[in-house]
């Protein structure tokens, strides 16, 4: 059984999905885009004064991009992936936010 036997929805989505990752990656890889992370958005100055504003966007951005190049595999080759690649999909994409996190509050603070 290949991936593309599971999938029920149409084909647009899976390129909007990466195209929305890969502008985010891109945002963020460049530095700009802070707004976009959850929690230090919303934190008080001296939280944010613990962090580094760059290698934390650069965290975040290296990691969406982990993720918009998973998309894009599974775009192109789901006619010649097996439909356990979905699984590995979510076990990879789980693995990247946890290193994201651990990498944020290790890496990237002052």
């Amino acid at each position: 059984m290949k991936l593309s036997d599971i999938s029920n929805g149409p084909d647009w989505v899976i390129w909007v999905a990466f195209a929305i990752f890969l502008v985010l990656s891109v945002i963020l890889l460049s530095g700009h885009g802070s707004w976009l992370i959850a929690g230090y958005n919303m934190a008080s100055t001296e939280e944010k004064a613990k962090y580094d504003k760059k290698k934390l966007c650069r965290t975040t951005g290296s990691g969406m991009a982990v993720i918009a190049i998973l998309i894009l595999v599974m775009g192109l080759f789901e006619d010649v992936l097996p439909a356990a690649f979905a699984y590995i999909f979510l076990g990879m994409v789980a693995v990247d936010c946890f290193v994201i996190i651990v990498v944020s509050h290790t890496v990237c603070k002052k």
